[in-house]
């Protein structure tokens, strides 16, 4: 690992959750153990930015905020794709990859960062892990990067894991949080006057400016691999609600309003009609 996060135990703690449900995934797809380690120093296939690499971007939410960027070499990607696909580990080159084989690596990556989020619970509580595929690498500095290989010689799987500063300062917070109980102080304490709120005032000025993510949702679907790999272009995919029900509002993730869709100047856009519950964001 490298830079300011490199001897944080909580950053040891997250990349060994997701270096432990690699191994994991790829035993049972492939039916045989493969292990995999972290590695301090940046393999050879990953020392070069050509354009064969893979990015993808995994947004953090829940227990944990922030941004974790991946990247894998065209042969990592190209031997990961054939694991997933049940396919042998001939000698095709890594030029053979399809669009097919892009889409087997996704889907990979996010079943990791399932077994990945649920190895980070008994540490910070409900984790999200949403992985897409981007172009290019992320435009934040990264705060901490380590590389995980898997597979073995000559030709392992290496995946880069370039954190956030967001993400590093979320791990580095608290794990978890307080009981009401706990907060509660011994003494009784006199009500807070106008005063004693300027500073709170004062810090929540200074969040006031920061840019959130916000997205809609029309529905939902859950799919077989098999559904998955078949769809082609032209396919219609179903989802679980009808056209009249109210349509999602997402702030980071977690719902915070329902609406009706409107087109305003050829973009789309949302009429609020209700706001979530406080529980509920």
């Amino acid at each position: 690992m490298s830079d300011a996060g490199q001897n944080s135990e909580e950053w040891l703690a997250y990349v060994q959750a997701w270096a432990s449900a690699v191994a994991q995934t790829l035993k049972q797809i492939a039916g045989s153990a493969m292990s995999c380690q972290l590695q301090t120093q940046p393999p050879t296939e990953l020392a070069s930015t050509d354009d064969n690499h893979l990015w993808f971007l995994c947004t953090v939410a829940g227990g944990l905020r922030g941004e974790l960027s991946l990247r894998m070499d065209s042969t990592s990607a190209f031997r990961a794709a054939r694991i997933f696909m049940s396919l042998p580990l001939d000698a095709a080159a890594a030029t053979d990859m399809t669009a097919e084989h892009s889409e087997a690596v996704l889907e990979l990556l996010r079943q990791f960062a399932g077994r990945a989020a649920s190895a980070l619970k008994p540490g910070w509580g409900e984790v999200q892990l949403r992985v897409e595929a981007v172009r290019g690498a992320a435009s934040w500095a990264s705060s901490s990067t380590c590389w995980l290989a898997t597979g073995s010689e000559p030709q392992p799987i290496y995946i880069e894991l370039r954190c956030s500063a967001a993400l590093m300062n979320s791990l580095g917070a608290q794990k978890k949080e307080i009981s009401p109980a706990q907060e509660a102080p011994a003494n009784p304490v006199a009500p807070a006057t106008a005063s004693d709120s300027k500073p709170d005032q004062a810090k929540l000025a200074l969040l006031m400016d920061v840019e959130l993510s916000l997205t809609l949702r029309f529905g939902a679907r859950r799919l077989l691999l098999r559904e998955i790999l078949e769809l082609s272009p032209g396919a219609v995919v179903e989802l679980d609600r009808q056209v009249q029900e109210p349509v999602d509002m997402l702030l980071d993730g977690r719902l915070v309003a329902r609406g009706e869709v409107v087109v305003i100047e050829g973009n789309f856009g949302l009429r609020v009609t209700e706001l979530a519950p406080s529980g509920a964001i």
